[in-house]
C-alpha cells in the first residue's frame, strides 16, 4: 500500500522533529559544565581517588565537602588541599555512608554550608580479596551497604536540593568489578554490578529533572589503595598478586589521569566511563566470547592462591598487615604503590 502525500509529510516532519532531539540532547550532554563555584560533596573524600578528584575540583574552584569515617584522615586530606590550593574552599563532614542518618547528614550540613549541592560523587568504597571459601554473609552485606545502600542513601538525600536548583550531576564511581565479576573478589564485584544498575536507571529517570548521572567503571589504578583493602585467605600471597597488579605500569593507570578523565566525564555529561584500555578490551572479549572469557576467568582463579586450612583464613587483615618480601615498602614490585599511598593519605 502506498503511502499519501500527507502520510509522507507527517513522516518526515516526525523524522525531522526526532532527529532535531535528538541534536539538542547530544548538545546538551557535550557542554561543558562549570564547576566554578559549585558545590561539590565527594564520598570516600579522605584518601586515594577521592582525595584525588578533590585535588582537580578544587584547581577548578569548587567548593568540596569531603566525606569520610575517619577525622584525622579528613583533617590531613583538608590540609593537603589547602597546601595545594590556598584559596580552596573546602569542609568535612565525619559520617559513614552506609548508616542512612549519616548520608542525610552529610548533605544537610553540605547545604547549610554552601546553601546549595550541585554534584554529588559517590566515591566511598572497601575492598575484601581472598577466594570465596573465606566470605561470609557480613563480607557481603558490607559491601553492599558501602557500595549500593550508601550511593542510595546520599542520592535520595541530595535529589530534593538539586530539584530546587533545576539541575545537579551524580557520579557513581564503580568498578570493571561491576562488568565483569572478578576472581577472589566475589562481595566487591557483586555489590558494584548492584550500583551500576542502580547508576545506569536513574540516569534514565533523573534526565527530565536536568539531572545527570554518569556511571564510572575504573580498571586498576595507583592510588595506594591495596595497603586499606582487606585480605582473607592465604593473605600474604593474596596481597602480593593485588598488590603488584595494581603496580605495574603496563596492568594499571596513574590515579591523576584517572582522576581528570573522570571530572571530564561528569563536566560533559557522558553516560559512562570505562577506564583503562585493559578494561575497555577485557569488556569487548566478555561481550564478544563469553564463554571463552568465562574460560579464561576460571583459568585465573584456578592460578591464584587456594583457600587457607583452618579457619585462620576467614579473618581480615589489611593490606599493611599482610606484607611479605614480595609486597612491602622496600620491595621493587610494589614500590608505585607504596609511593602512591604515601602521596594520597592512604598511610
Amino acid at each position: 500500500m502506498q503511502m499519501t502525500i500527507q502520510q509522507k509529510r507527517a513522516v518526515a516532519i516526525g523524522t525531522a522533529a526526532f532527529g532535531a532531539l535528538l541534536a539538542a540532547r547530544t548538545w546538551q550532554r557535550r557542554a561543558a559544565y562549570d564547576f566554578h563555584g559549585k558545590s561539590v560533596l565527594i564520598t570516600g573524600g579522605s584518601r586515594g581517588l577521592g582525595l584525588i578528584m578533590a585535588r582537580e575540583l578544587a584547581h577548578e574552584g569548587a567548593k568540596l565537602t569531603l566525606v569520610a569515617r575517619d577525622e584525622e584522615e579528613l583533617d590531613r586530606a583538608m590540609r593537603d588541599i589547602r597546601a595545594r590550593q590556598p584559596s580552596a574552599a573546602v569542609s568535612a563532614v565525619s559520617a559513614d555512608v552506609r548508616r542512612r542518618y549519616d548520608a542525610e547528614r552529610a548533605v544537610a550540613q553540605t547545604v547549610d554550608r554552601y546553601g546549595r549541592i550541585d554534584v554529588l560523587v559517590n566515591n566511598a568504597g572497601i575492598i575484601q580479596v581472598g577466594p570465596l571459601d573465606h566470605m561470609k554473609l557480613t563480607d557481603y552485606e558490607d559491601a553492599m551497604n558501602t557500595h549500593f545502600w550508601g550511593p542510595l542513601y546520599m542520592i535520595t538525600a541530595a535529589l530534593p536540593h538539586m530539584r530546587r536548583e533545576g539541575e545537579g550531576r551524580i557520579v557513581n564511581i564503580s568498578s570493571i568489578g561491576g562488568k565483569i565479576a572478578t576472581p577472589h573478589l566475589v562481595p566487591y564485584s557483586a555489590s558494584k554490578f548492584a550500583l551500576a544498575g542502580l547508576s545506569e536507571g536513574m540516569r534514565a529517570e533523573l534526565a527530565r529533572d536536568d539531572i545527570v548521572v554518569t556511571t564510572v567503571y575504573p580498571g586498576l589504578m595507583r592510588t595506594g589503595s591495596p595497603v586499606n583493602a582487606m585480605f582473607k585467605g592465604k593473605r600474604p600471597q593474596e596481597y602480593a598478586w593485588f598488590a603488584i597488579s595494581d603496580s605495574l605500569p603496563l596492568a594499571s593507570i596513574d590515579a591523576g589521569r584517572a582522576a581528570r578523565q573522570i571530572v571530564d566525564a561528569c563536566r560533559y555529561g557522558r553516560a559512562e566511563l570505562v577506564i583503562t584500555v585493559q578494561a575497555k578490551v577485557a569488556v569487548l572479549a566478555k561481550t564478544v566470547a563469553p564463554e571463552l572469557f568465562a574460560d579464561v576467568m576460571t583459568f585465573i582463579s584456578e592460578m591464584l592462591p587456594p583457600p587457607a586450612a583452618g579457619s585462620d583464613g576467614d579473618i581480615a587483615r589489611r593490606g599493611r598487615e599482610s606484607e611479605s618480601e614480595w609486597a612491602a615498602p622496600s620491595a621493587t614490585l610494589t614500590a608505585p604503590t607504596y609511593k602512591a599511598a604515601k602521596e594520597n593519605n592512604e598511610m
